[in-house]
């Protein structure tokens, strides 16, 4: 059983979108959605440098872009489940059909640029925690004022709020913590500081006509899969001030017996965890596309592997 998975922000890294738009038809593509959403897309993922990507409103189109070119790259592929890491949710809608390519585009750029307003009221930021337990972890932070907003599974907890609330965890990590690395998003997403975007994108969805899951889609609200377009989008809208579960997907994805798991570009964050999380099942990362021959045959040995249990 294979899923597809889109990471979060700060997996972008400058011109990590350059050998991709050598494709056939990628660099049309990308200025078509670069047209659609009044961002230039192709410069900012060839020639920008890491603090313009870093930009809330520029990052989420830009790794929603390159999830879904490089997915097509990898040909008529059809995965049994779908699943994103924060606004790689909106990658996986895509993937399984929800919204088309330039629906989710819009929806990703209005979602960042809420995102950037509302982070731009109070300084704020996001750790992530090494090591340690979530039940000694999680009230440590809730002391200190922070929110778990990424509960990641594999010894993964990123933690949110102000500069001032996470310098008082550098000085006083939790219990069994071994380290505290800031991560290069620039806002406390997926806490109550994003409040005020919700709004912004509950006018946005209103506009949007989706249709229902082609395959299972996973929501990181809660690990679960969702059966209906408009619920999908019910929860890309409310996430973004809710935390993320992505330990919860990951066992959803052993509950559904999951055996190959392909991330999509930028990738290497969602396969480092599911080597921790998920022994036993196959992961590929495509951050080029000289990863695309090794991840069509992960594919082929999948669908072979499911056509014989079938046969079976």
């Amino acid at each position: 059983m294979l899923v597809l998975v889109a990471p979060g922000q700060g997996a972008q890294t400058p011109g990590f979108l350059t050998p991709w738009l050598d494709l056939p038809g990628a660099a049309d593509r990308v200025a078509a959605w670069s047209d659609a959403i009044g961002l230039d897309l192709a410069h900012y993922g060839t020639q920008a440098d890491a603090d313009a990507i870093r930009d809330t409103a520029v990052a989420q189109p830009l790794l929603v872009a390159a999830g879904i070119l490089s997915a097509a790259a990898l040909g008529d592929i059809a995965p049994d489940a779908v699943a994103g890491h924060s606004v790689g949710e909106i990658t996986a809608a895509a993937f399984a059909g929800v919204l088309d390519d330039t629906a989710a585009l819009q929806l990703v750029r209005k979602r960042g640029l809420a995102m950037a307003e509302a982070a731009a009221v109070t300084k704020t930021g996001m750790s992530a925690l090494l090591g340690g337990d979530p039940e000694v972890t999680v009230p440590h932070l809730e002391k200190l004022g922070l929110t778990p907003a990424n509960v990641n599974g594999a010894g993964q907890i990123v933690a949110a709020g102000t500069l001032e609330e996470l310098a008082a965890l550098e000085a006083d990590k939790p219990e069994g913590v071994r380290r505290v690395v800031p991560l290069t998003v620039a806002g406390a997403f997926h806490t109550r500081h994003m409040a005020p975007a919700v709004a912004k994108l509950e006018e946005a969805a209103r506009a949007l006509t989706p249709a229902g899951p082609t395959v299972a889609y996973v929501s990181n609200k809660d690990g679960r899969t969702v059966a209906t377009g408009a619920e999908v989008v019910s929860r890309l809208v409310g996430q973004v001030a809710n935390p993320v579960r992505w330990d919860l997907c990951m066992e959803t994805f052993k509950e559904l017996g999951v055996t190959a798991l392909v991330e999509v570009c930028p990738g290497g964050t969602l396969t480092g965890l599911a080597k921790r999380a998920l022994p036993g099942v196959k992961t590929l990362a495509l951050k080029t596309p000289d990863d695309l021959d090794a991840a069509r045959a992960l594919i082929a040995e999948h669908t072979s592997a499911a056509a014989d249990t079938q046969t079976a």
